[in-house]
């Protein structure tokens, strides 16, 4: 149960949900009525409005690299989960630990430095902890997803450096709808997993000013096909050597990667009074995700500490389990706004979520080995400034408590809390041809751990003040052309998992050595892009480099290290402790398109996509599972019912490598599509056929703990069907 501090913010936002005025009584404000399409479909903002930018504004007036994924390109993107749903996206890869848990990889960074959120506020789970661990955001049920990467991140949170990601959903109405029920439905058949999902949402005007919506959610696969060898060369190589007949078959493996399979559903419902003085709804919802884990396929036979834990092999007993997590979640949401229409503020708003969150790692016996329980709040207040003379600007305060358990043989965290307070600012001035941008946030981070007898004798407890911000410019050189240049600062608080760690931690094949006495992650950042559009053409570049002082990194150490610290027991896992250094991450993301010519009522488009990352820490050499470059470009005929795409996707190999990781071997998908608008006049309705990896190449994510046991997946014959009425 939440401790005291939580029930203070839970009451105060009570307080705050209680005095909000009844406004909302007529017409939606200006930022809903901004949802509406040309279609007449109202889900999706405009396309070019980045929501999570704080203050609404296209994407070609933020000073850092955004990505937008809505409509068309969202349902062909659409995966299981939210990692491999955005994995194409510039300066976007993912963890793909098998294809059940997924996270988004941002420039490299990932886990504690990506916040994950859904219309704001965060997933409130525990993916951050392990990368075996599920997001328990569930993209069927995503609008529209907003990526935000660079400075203007840390307005959510001082952990955001590498970027973050939103997920857009209607669970709260933004809109009133011209229908008397307005119904949006997905459905998907994948062949790769033999995937079955379905998602459908209702809403109702009950009167003119309140909406209900009612939404639900099933998907259900099997295990994954694989293109090519279940392992990859360097441990094939491995197991071919050994002189156990049943090793060297694991060398041999091709196609199924076996447990894999999944089921998740979820069901939710919400409602919103919208008026011209604002507007005030609530959602609750259930979801629950049964999900099997990858295995790492034996290749010795026996346990070798030198290899790294990314291919390295447990002794007996743990290289073959077949662990299946079983993960449910309840969630509430609040979000309201008052329309102040003042000299100096335009607007109040408020968004605020609890959920409390368990999963069961369950054994092949049945029983369960261990359990995590996490619950979470989060509230942020913002005051949104009218626009004067070209100044725009919002201001607010965030909070944020966490409360996080773990019992049972896998236990490597004590029981923890964490909590946080934030204050903000973003401010902009348009000057025309000059716009200029400033930001800042500060954040008090409290940390403290509970006395446990396997893993801590006393209680540990820190306290840490962040401050973080950032200057920007654009210029217009040129009609339709604009540069920009933001230099930013920041400072991060460790995380309860960097400071309390100290335990083996399965889903990593590691024991985890945390250090309670770290101080803060300070880094320098400069940040170039170079936005122009015209007539058949758009380009964007975003280029980085960032300067870390006190950066935090798991590194491995002699196992006598973490001996000490787990009273002198024989190492199960090769030992990874935590460590400080100085370290730099640079790197660029581009995309591009132009049209190529007009035949008939279909435009001729190509478009594409790089990306790069390079990241070195001091004295440990090239930092671990960094994405190489990355090249993606398609070519698309698009009409205004009929369209269709071929694109080719090639990954460079990355033998950049710490001394515990394998290089990864490079490769190219090719993917095909074609989409049909079966309704005149209703863009959302669509039908979509889609080939991926035709040619059902051996693919690896090198950023992946599981790249040379899991690779991605096969050939996979998608087919897709989105109603809107």
């Amino acid at each position: 149960m939440l401790r005291s501090p939580s029930l203070r913010a839970g009451c105060a936002l009570t307080a705050l949900c209680l005095a909000w005025p009844a406004a909302a009584q007529t017409a939606a404000p200006a930022d809903a009525q901004a949802d509406a399409q040309a279609d007449g479909s109202y889900h999706d903002p405009r396309s070019d409005i980045v929501v999570t930018a704080l203050i609404p504004r296209s994407q070609g007036d933020i000073l850092s690299g955004t990505s937008i994924v809505t409509g068309e390109e969202l349902t062909r993107s659409l995966r299981p989960t939210i990692g491999e749903t955005l994995a194409r996206q510039p300066g976007v890869s993912a963890t793909s630990f098998g294809p059940n848990a997924s996270r988004p990889i941002l420039r490299g960074f990932q886990g504690e430095r990506v916040r994950i959120l859904t219309d704001g506020i965060g997933s409130f789970d525990v993916s951050n902890t392990s990368v075996d661990h599920a997001v328990a955001i569930n993209p069927l049920t995503a609008d529209r997803i907003e990526v935000l990467r660079g400075p203007s991140a840390l307005l959510y949170g001082s952990s955001a450096i590498g970027g973050v990601v939103n997920v857009i959903d209607s669970r709260i109405p933004r809109r009133v709808p011209d229908e008397a029920i307005h119904v949006d439905a997905i459905g998907t058949y994948g062949s790769a997993a033999n995937e079955r999902s379905g998602s459908g949402e209702i809403e109702v005007p009950l009167t003119e000013n309140f909406v209900v919506h009612v939404d639900g959610s099933y998907s259900k696969t099997d295990n994954l096909r694989t293109g090519g060898y279940i392992l990859s060369k360097a441990m094939r190589e491995i197991a071919a050597a050994s002189d156990e007949e049943e090793i060297q078959d694991n060398a041999r493996l091709k196609g199924k990667l076996a447990n894999t399979a999944a089921e998740v559903w979820e069901v939710a419902g919400g409602f919103a009074n919208i008026g011209d003085g604002g507007n005030l709804g609530m959602s609750i919802s259930h979801s629950e995700n049964t999900y099997g884990v990858p295995s790492r396929l034996e290749v010795a036979e026996e346990h070798d500490h030198d290899h790294d834990h990314d291919h390295d092999h447990e002794e007996e007993g743990h290289s073959h389990e077949n662990v299946t997590l079983a993960m449910k979640q309840t969630r509430a949401d609040l979000r309201g706004e008052v329309a102040v229409n003042g000299g100096f503020l335009d607007s109040i708003r408020l968004r605020a979520g609890w959920a409390d969150y368990q999963h069961q790692e369950i054994e092949p016996s049945g029983e369960v080995g261990t359990t995590f329980k996490n619950q979470s709040m989060e509230s942020r207040l913002e005051f949104v400034q009218a626009d004067r003379n070209g100044w725009q600007g919002a201001s607010g305060a965030q909070f944020f408590t966490r409360r996080f358990q773990a019992d049972g043989e896998e236990k490597f965290l004590p029981k923890n809390q964490t909590d946080q307070f934030g204050l903000f600012t973003l401010q902009s001035l348009d000057l025309g041809d000059t716009r200029l941008e400033a930001g800042a946030r500060y954040e008090h981070s409290k940390l403290q751990s509970d006395p446990d007898a396997d893993l801590f004798a006393e209680a540990s407890q820190r306290s840490f003040n962040a401050l973080s911000g950032s200057l920007g410019i654009s210029q217009t050189i040129m009609p339709g052309w604009r540069v920009g240049l933001n230099l930013s600062r920041s400072e991060r608080a460790p995380s309860a998992e960097e400071l309390f760690a100290r335990g083996n931690h399965a889903g990593t094949q590691a024991f985890e050595l945390g250090n309670p006495d770290f101080g803060k992650e300070k880094s320098w950042g400069v940040e170039g892009t170079l936005r122009g559009s015209g007539n058949g053409y758009s380009f964007s570049l975003a280029a980085y480099h960032n300067w870390f002082s006190g950066f935090i990194y798991e590194s491995v150490v002699d196992d006598s290290v973490c001996q000490a610290a787990n009273g002198g027991a024989e190492m199960e896992f090769p030992c990874y402790a935590y460590a400080q250094a100085d370290a730099r991450y640079y790197g660029f993301e581009a995309e591009a398109s132009v049209k190529l010519a007009q035949v008939g009522s279909y435009a001729i488009n190509i478009d594409g996509v790089a990306d790069y990352v390079r990241a070195t820490i001091k004295g440990n050499g090239p930092a671990p599972r960094i994405p190489p470059l990355r090249l993606l470009g398609g070519i698309e005929a698009q009409g205004a019912r009929l369209s269709a795409r071929a694109e080719l996707e090639h990954v460079f190999e990355q033998d950049r490598v710490t001394d515990f990781e394998t290089p990864t071997d490079g490769f190219t998908m090719v993917n095909a599509s074609i989409s049909f608008k079966p309704l005149a006049g209703n863009d959302r309705t669509t039908l979509m056929l889609s080939a991926n990896n035709i040619f059902d190449v051996e693919a690896r994510r090198h950023a992946s703990f599981l790249k040379d046991f899991a690779p991605l997946a096969g050939r996979d014959i998608r087919l897709t069907a989105r109603i809107s009425i």
